[in-house]
């Protein structure tokens, strides 16, 4: 299976990393403007098989594309201090509508993975420059909040002192600030996050779902502070996310789509479990949110809404 990857910096890069030590695919081709780094980073992480697994791995162009499976974009400009989200999106849109049709013209049956921030509007223009082309909208995913609902888990699973794998809750909406995390229906071994405190004698209050929700919130800011950027988590979200594609999984996973209707806003693109598989997006699983979530979700996606509109993607 061959697996591109359009930017190489430091998620691309260990996204890639990360691949070859999975052992997810066999041919991984890197893809970058400047084409000293991405040949630098396939040579480097080529001397990492001996120890991983047996890829091959090199810098290319979009002609050598052709006949991947998944095409990870990671290519973008960070955001500067000082920078509006929606100028980020502006410079980064301006990118998109080089490098997607790039990527369609030589692949265009493959999964496109968007994870250049901000995601979730990137995801919306991915998509609305693919359908121009004829290419379903089911064939491109953001990363969204999959690293969000992993972060959420992690931390029930800390407080919870219970393997995180065992821990099923979401976040949905934006990755972002309005991101809501779905507390009723959180579950551990089939209980409720509430009977599963009670059990185990743990105190379940608002306190702690206001803690848990800043850490989650503000986790990618955290980190970012202290070393400049985040790479590890979305790095294996990707890796997963691409084993999910390449293996035909089935997965259920908060990736990030372009939807028709989410809580009564139109045409919008944001995070909701969706179950992903081969060929993309299969189908969008329907969520028995509370009344607080469904009004939190629906004003994260009002906001979504109106930052797209604001880039004339609607």
């Amino acid at each position: 299976m061959k697996v591109g990857i359009v930017g190489t910096g430091f998620v691309g890069s260990t996204t890639a990393y990360t691949l070859v030590m999975k052992g997810l695919g066999t041919e991984i081709v890197l893809i970058d403007k400047n084409t000293a780094r991405a040949a630098a980073e396939a040579s480097d992480i080529r001397h990492a098989i001996p120890f991983g697994h047996s890829v091959n791995i090199r810098q290319g162009d979009y002609p050598d594309l052709a006949g991947c499976s998944a095409v990870i974009v990671a290519a973008g400009k960070s955001r500067a201090a000082g920078q509006s989200r929606l100028e980020l999106a502006l410079e980064n849109a301006a990118i998109f509508r080089e490098v997607i049709p790039a990527i369609i013209e030589h692949s265009p049956c493959s999964v496109l993975i968007i994870t250049t921030n901000p995601v979730d509007i990137m995801t919306h223009v991915a998509t609305r420059i693919a359908v121009n082309l004829d290419v379903p909208t089911g064939l491109v995913v953001g990363t969204g909040t999959a690293l969000d609902t992993a972060r959420f888990r992690t931390l029930l699973g800390d407080f919870l002192d219970i393997d995180s794998s065992h821990v099923h809750a979401y976040v949905l909406g934006e990755h972002g600030d309005s991101e809501v995390m779905a507390w009723s229906l959180a579950r551990v071994g089939g209980l409720s996050i509430g009977e599963v405190c009670a059990f185990l004698d743990k105190e379940f209050d608002d306190s702690l779902k206001k803690r848990i929700n800043d850490d989650v919130r503000h986790a990618g800011r955290d980190i970012i502070s202290g070393k400049g950027a985040t790479y590890y988590g979305i790095g294996s979200i990707l890796a997963h996310i691409i084993d999910v594609i390449i293996h035909d999984h089935r997965a259920i996973l908060t990736v990030s789509t372009f939807v028709h209707d989410c809580e009564g806003v139109r045409d919008v693109t944001l995070s909701l479990p969706h179950i992903l598989g081969g060929r993309g997006i299969i189908a969008r699983l329907p969520l028995p949110l509370d009344a607080a979530e469904r009004s939190e979700l629906r004003k994260s996606a009002e906001i979504l809404r109106k930052a797209t509109d604001a880039l004339s993607f609607s």
